[in-house]
């Protein structure tokens, strides 16, 4: 089965959703089988989005994004790093044999 990402709007919507039919005494099981989520995740999400709005979850997932994008950036600025030394270092390496 594909893993489906939800966005942290539709968590916070569905967090609400079953909140709601909590409240009408269903249990953890049929609430987590109702949204199509396992009961990890919906304890997960609890405990990351259980407070937050929609809009403040937006400005939660924006910085992780951001510095997701600038580890790549110096991983691969790393990797030209690495690249330069070692041709810079060949041309010694024939000068000595």
């Amino acid at each position: 089965m594909a893993r489906l990402r939800h966005t942290p709007e539709q968590i916070i919507g569905k967090l609400r959703e079953g909140e709601q039919l909590l409240g009408e005494n269903l249990s953890i099981e049929e609430v987590c089988k109702h949204l199509e989520v396992s009961e990890s995740t919906w304890h997960r999400w609890q405990r990351e989005y259980g407070g937050i709005e929609s809009d403040d979850a937006k400005r939660f997932i924006e910085p992780q994004k951001e510095n997701a994008r600038l580890k790549t950036m110096v991983a691969d600025q790393t990797l030209d790093i690495d690249k330069r030394k070692e041709l810079d270092r060949e041309p010694d390496e024939r000068d000595r044999r």
